[in-house]
């Protein structure tokens, strides 16, 4: 359906009239598709539904400016667009709607989003790089309101990377950096403050990229007047308008149903952002939004009959049928016929579309009665299975789970019978969720060959007479061998430029390989984030720098709901290994303190969690990751940048492996489980429980995300017997994480003696000073009178109490 209309001066009418003629059908195509597609959510079809309606002539003109190798990163009214570049047919269309979950049948996410979510495929099928240069490319939609935009800012910078950086192989991923990112998003929306970030940065920086507001004048029921300064989003930011010699943007505004006019300005866009690298704003404004905001509610609830006349006479495709026909271009009668051939055409990729949805839930419960009816034969409460099966038979609803369901009630009566019906059943159970489970679960982390967990560890290696440095030199001079090495890899961040980071990490390295790879950025952690997954999703290798853990929290949504879910949400068809640098653990006062830590774990998976307890393990872990195809976040310890350690010889070379302990200490009575800063803590009173005849063990976490893998952990609990986790998270965070999984995962509980316990900060943050640290923190009496308790319990003869 892709359809690029050329626009030249010595086109022939004919020709014109034709590609005329096709917009035109693309749009009532994709109209009909929304009016279908609610029809289909309001008689229980399809959860939920959101389209592209009123959008349609903005989208086409929009289509004929992005060229191969261009990126969106749009939000659920795109549908059009998407039909347009050839990526969406009708029937894929109500495959994401009913959310059939082949990723053949329904591309945009295998069944994963609810509809009017839209992607393109940038990986094969071994997980490896397509040629993204010679395609048209949609970065992963997400619903968070205004959540596609700090992602487009990356995607957009990475064409200025590629156009500045000589020696990056840019062979898959762009052509001299001429690609433009292409944003759109709802007028109402841009009262978030992702928009207003991502806008200001984009300006700041100069990259290419253009942004389309689809100004409806309403978000939901909310009207403009509520929504934004002055009611219109371009007004004010005309102080952002480019001016000569300053940076700022090309603001451009044109009315959503002018078909000719659209197309002129989309093409102007393109030019500016394409050859100059500065950011546009078309605010598309006048348009209509026919079906109101989605299936959970009806527009005339909230529009006045004046309005909603209004937009039946300015829906833009009655405007662009009512142009074609002035124009000559086709009659009422010609538009009437199209119009009937494609509602035909919709209504058939609609049916196709639920027929294949249905297939193999039909062929499971076909499979399944057979065998049931064989369980009946055989069983005494044959009466109960009966009824299950005559559902099943009258069953109409194409739902894989109510098969499976029906199957494992069917156990539930014969449970105390034995016979080969029943090993037919158990083992059809077995293969069908082993079948079916993936559809739902597969791809939270990468499934290829660079997944983190399969790069192998390579220890550090030293000279006899290695020389004792401050940790942060060993990562500066990691770093080093790592911009050296790999010229795809660039850090940004606040202060990460000029004086090399707050704890100079990076000292000289932007002096050495330039502004464009080791940068500063303003302040603005979720547009830090968003760069980094725009430019990742590009073939970047890039290293987002987030101050402090504490002010992860800024960007804590972009993480959560964009890059964590990248790889499952696109089935594994687009990956963004994006490296999250911070630092956090044992300071004194409020922030910087820690204590998100549980939080995170709980809103990140999909990405690598790594808490180094030094920056040798730090710079083995940034070498490790780096040569994965997965998102980390690595967490440097706070206070350990001025603290000694010897100096590797092969830096940039060795690798800390990921979801692997490490045991620092072997003993015999008690297993000490932490990780980062603390784990100083706990070999000091290591040495001091030995004092008193207390031997034990430490294990470094090393891994929170993923966790263990080997099992280890449970190895020294069943030598030991007892268990504690020490951590400086509040109570019910990490610690609890940390135990749940040795316990419930690993079922250490087996080899328990005493009951497992969880050593942690209390549920405030700390107070300022070290006294506020102290009293707020586990200290190392703290740790040592929870041990002792511990082993008072066990043999209290020998370990009298203390208090």
């Amino acid at each position: 359906m892709e359809n690029t209309l050329q626009q030249d001066s010595s086109l022939s009418f004919e020709d014109f009239q034709k590609q005329v003629l096709e917009d035109y059908k693309i749009a009532v195509t994709s109209r009909e598709c929304s009016l279908l597609g609610r029809r289909e959510v309001l008689t229980g079809k399809a959860k939920f539904g959101i389209f592209g309606d009123g959008k349609e002539v903005p989208q086409i003109a929009w289509a004929k400016a992005f060229k191969n190798g261009d990126w969106r990163s749009g939000y659920y009214r795109d549908q059009t667009f998407m039909m347009v570049i050839g990526d969406l047919t009708i029937q894929e269309f109500f495959a994401g709607l009913y959310a059939n979950t082949d990723i053949k049948q329904e591309p945009m996410s295998g069944g994963r989003q609810m509809g009017g979510h839209f992607m393109s495929h940038s990986l094969d099928e071994n997980g490896a790089w397509k040629n993204l240069t010679k395609q048209k490319n949609s970065s992963p939609d997400i619903s968070p309101t205004a959540g596609q935009m700090p992602r487009l800012l990356g995607l957009a910078q990475a064409s200025q990377v590629y156009r500045a950086v000589k020696n990056i192989n840019a062979d898959k991923f762009s052509v001299k950096g001429n690609e433009i990112a292409w944003g759109t998003i709802g007028n109402a929306s841009t009262s978030e403050g992702l928009f207003w970030e991502t806008f200001n940065a984009a300006g700041v920086m100069q990259v290419p990229m253009v942004i389309s507001v689809w100004d409806d004048d309403y978000g939901i029921s909310v009207h403009a007047k509520h929504q934004t300064t002055k009611e219109n989003i371009s007004e004010i930011l005309k102080g952002f308008q480019k001016e000569e010699d300053t940076n700022g943007y090309e603001i451009l505004v044109v009315k959503g149903w002018d078909y000719v006019e659209l197309i002129e300005t989309y093409q102007k866009a393109e030019t500016i952002a394409r050859e100059q690298h500065v950011p546009v704003l078309i605010h598309v404004v006048e348009l209509t939004q026919p079906q109101g905001h989605s299936t959970s509610g009806s527009h005339e609830r909230y529009k006045s009959e004046e309005r909603l006349k209004w937009e039946r006479e300015y829906d833009c495709n009655a405007q662009m049928r009512q142009w074609m026909i002035s124009n000559g271009i086709a009659t009422e009668e010609d538009l009437n016929e199209l119009e009937k051939d494609i509602k035909s055409e919709v209504r058939k990729g609609k049916q196709a579309a639920w027929k294949a949805f249905g297939e193999r839930a039909k062929t499971a419960s076909q499979e399944l009665i057979s065998i049931l009816n064989k369980v009946v034969k055989s069983s005494e409460n044959s009466s109960f299975i009966k009824p299950i099966i005559d559902k099943l038979k009258s069953n109409d609803e194409p739902l894989k789970s109510i098969v499976i369901a029906s199957a494992r009630k069917v156990l539930r009566y014969i449970r105390h019978e034995q016979f080969q019906a029943k090993d037919e059943l158990i083992q059809w159970i077995e293969n069908f969720s082993n079948e079916v489970k993936p559809d739902y679960s597969s791809h939270l982390y990468s499934q290829s060959q660079w997944r983190a967990t399969n790069i192998e560890a390579i220890t550090p290696e030293y000279d006899d007479d290695a020389k004792e440095v401050d940790g942060r030199i060993i990562l500066r001079d990691n770093f080093d061998k790592i911009f050296e090495t790999i010229p795809e890899a660039l850090v940004f961040g606040e202060d990460s430029g000029e004086i090399g980071d707050v704890n100079q990490g990076l000292e000289g390295l932007q002096k050495k390989y330039g502004k464009i790879r080791v940068s500063d950025t303003g302040i603005r952690e979720a547009t830090i984030l968003g760069q980094g997954i725009g430019l990742a999703l590009r073939g970047l290798r890039p290293i987002a720098e987030i101050q402090y853990l504490d002010y992860l929290l800024y960007a804590i949504q972009t993480m959560s709901d964009d890059l964590a879910t990248i790889h499952y949400r696109s089935k594994g068809k687009q990956k963004a290994p994006l490296i999250v640098r911070t630092r956090g653990h044992r300071l004194e006062g409020i922030w910087h303190s820690g204590s998100p830590m549980g939080g995170i774990l709980n809103l990140v998976r999909g990405i690598n969690v790594l808490v180094p307890r030094n920056m040798t393990q730090a710079s083995g872990f940034y070498n490790t990751i780096l040569e994965s195809d997965e998102p980390a976040l690595i967490i440097e310890c706070l206070n350990g940048y001025r603290l000694k350690e010897k100096m590797p010889t092969n830096l940039g070379e060795f690798k800390t492996p990921v979801g692997v302990v490490e045991t620092l200490k072997e003993g015999q009575d008690i297993t000490l489980v932490s990780y980062g800063s603390t784990l100083r803590l706990v070999q000091q009173v290591a040495k001091e429980l030995q004092e008193v005849d207390i031997d034990a063990e430490i294990i470094d976490v090393q891994s929170l995300l993923p966790f263990d893998l080997n099992h280890d952990i449970v190895k020294s609990v069943q030598k030991t017997n007892r268990l504690l986790v020490i951590d400086e998270d509040v109570p019910g965070g990490a610690s609890s994480y940390i135990l749940q999984n040795i316990i419930e995962k690993q079922n250490a509980y087996r080899y328990l003696d005493s009951q497992p316990q969880t050593l942690t900060s209390y549920a405030h943050r700390p107070a300022y000073g070290t006294d506020g640290d102290y009293f707020s923190k586990p200290s190392t009496e703290d740790i040592f009178e929870k041990v002792y308790a511990i082993m008072h319990e066990f043999k209290p003869e020998k370990y009298p109490e203390l208090y």
